[in-house]
């Protein structure tokens, strides 16, 4: 029950918002203060979203940077694994390398993109490489900062049962790791997709990002709308069920040392 009054709380102000934001839109797409069609009505972005989703064109390409966006998720995700454990558990590497991993992480990864360009080429494998070196930081920071934060008393029980390294990451480090792991990820997707389609629209003819500045060439105002909605609402979805999941596993986590 206090549940649900909660999310019932929470339903009518966000309701709200998201109408007075449409309100907003028509308003000003209807003004006349900008060029024709530069912000569409909301029935002809209705429109462009209809034509969108009935295209096979569109899931053809969305398959392409599905399939980019996971391997750079995959492959940025457990290197930044394998470096936050290493920082997280040893003082000599921390203090060696970590300060140029913060340093590094708020860089515009874009930047890289010629390198990366230069190294895998101008197929899918610069614009995996370019979700990769995204995903890779926050993934990193966030899992170096779970191991830092393993109860003391935990690995002294551990150590106490003659635990092996394998054992101790296994019963207590990777229990207590979730929650931050499933937080950088959440975090690392958010800006693995950025890389994606940021290097899509640089030098590409296929996926999601070609298609929205194929169509900004255009002018095709609704159509780049509607792929516009449709990439903020995956990126949505996916950050709400990834919240949801660090909540749950942090509660269980917190019930266990209790």
């Amino acid at each position: 029950m206090a549940a649900a009054a909660r999310m019932t709380g929470t339903a009518a102000p966000r309701l709200a918002a998201t109408l007075l934001l449409l309100a907003a839109w028509q308003g000003l797409a209807l003004s006349g203060w900008l060029f024709q069609d530069v912000v569409p009505p909301l029935q002809t972005v209705l429109g462009g979203l209809a034509s969108v989703l009935s295209s096979r064109d569109f899931y053809a390409n969305a398959a392409i940077t599905g399939a980019e966006l996971l391997v750079a998720l995959t492959a940025g995700g457990i290197a930044g694994v394998l470096v936050g454990v290493a920082l997280g558990s040893s003082r000599f590497l921390s203090g060696a390398f970590e300060r140029w991993v913060n340093y590094l992480s708020p860089t515009p990864k874009i930047i890289l993109f010629p390198v990366l360009i230069m190294m895998f080429g101008v197929g899918v494998g610069s614009k995996m490489a370019m979700g990769s070196v995204s995903c890779f930081f926050p993934v990193a920071i966030s899992i170096a900062a779970g191991v830092r934060g393993v109860d003391p008393a935990l690995l002294r029980v551990g150590r106490s049962f003659r635990a092996t390294r394998a054992q101790t990451l296994r019963k207590i480090l990777l229990p207590a790791m979730a929650a931050p792991l499933v937080n950088g990820v959440r975090l690392g997707f958010g800006v693995a997709l950025i890389g994606v389609l940021l290097a899509e629209t640089k030098l590409s003819n296929k996926g999601i990002g070609f298609m929205i500045m194929e169509a900004y060439h255009r002018f095709d105002m609704p159509r780049m709308y509607a792929l516009l909605i449709l990439a903020v609402a995956f990126a949505a979805t996916v950050n709400l069920l990834a919240g949801r999941a660090a909540s749950r596993l942090g509660g269980q986590h917190q019930g266990t040392l209790r």
